[in-house]
Formats: structure tokens, C-alpha cells, sequence
């Protein structure tokens, strides 16, 4: 009889991590950040980030007024963006296929060569 109370409250404590999962996911899409607020977080150039959004590599939200707005996941993606270009000296092609290369080996379980361990796409949209 205990095992069947112990496997109830397993299972009515499923949907609360399932809750909190979600909160998380929508606190990381929420638009929140501006372009200036989004280029002092990441010591960049506004007009980077720009260029980021013209080639395709970000598509920052827009609000009403056609402003833009960055989410959490926003800067995660420019973050992994700039650490490959400044550290390892990549350009934004190769951004962009080492991105999409690093999103299908972690999703996948398998082992992340060791200079790019540092980079964490597993919550990023590639």
C-alpha cells in the first residue's frame, strides 16, 4: 500500500518540473532586451547586432513600433556567436556551420571536441 501512495505523489510531481520547464522556456523567448541594453550586455556595437539580424543569424522580435527586442535565448546566440568569432578566430560562415554542427552533436549525446566544450547550444535555436 505504501508503494502505491509513493508512486501517486511520483507522478502528481511530474507536471510541476513539466511547469517549470515551460516557465523557463517562455522566460527565455520573452522580448525584453533593447538594441542598446543588447549591445552594452555583449560590449559590442549596435550596429553588429544588426548586421547579425541582416545576414540571418539572429531575428530579434519587434514590437509595435518596428523595435526590436532580445530574448535570454537572443543573447545566449549572440554570446556563442562572439566567442567563436573573438576566440576562436572563426568567421560568421563558419559560425554558422559550426553552430548547426555543435546543435546536432549535443542533441545527440555524442562528445563535443575539447576547444568548443565551452560552448552550450542545447538550449539555442540553430
Amino acid at each position: 500500500m505504501k508503494t502505491k501512495q509513493h508512486e501517486s505523489v511520483a507522478l502528481e510531481a511530474q507536471p510541476a518540473v513539466l511547469a517549470a520547464s515551460d516557465a523557463t522556456t517562455i522566460h527565455l523567448d520573452k522580448p525584453i532586451y533593447t538594441l542598446s541594453v543588447a549591445s552594452e550586455i555583449l560590449e559590442t556595437h549596435p550596429r553588429t547586432l544588426m548586421m547579425y539580424e541582416h545576414l540571418g543569424m539572429i531575428k530579434p522580435k519587434r514590437t509595435v513600433t518596428n523595435r526590436r527586442r532580445y530574448s535570454q535565448r537572443d543573447l545566449m546566440k549572440l554570446q556563442a556567436i562572439q566567442t567563436l568569432t573573438r576566440k576562436h578566430g572563426v568567421n560568421l560562415a563558419g559560425v554558422r556551420y559550426i553552430l548547426t554542427l555543435l546543435k546536432i552533436v549535443q542533441t545527440n549525446g555524442l562528445e563535443v571536441p575539447e576547444p568548443l566544450r565551452d560552448l552550450d547550444v542545447t538550449l539555442l535555436e540553430v
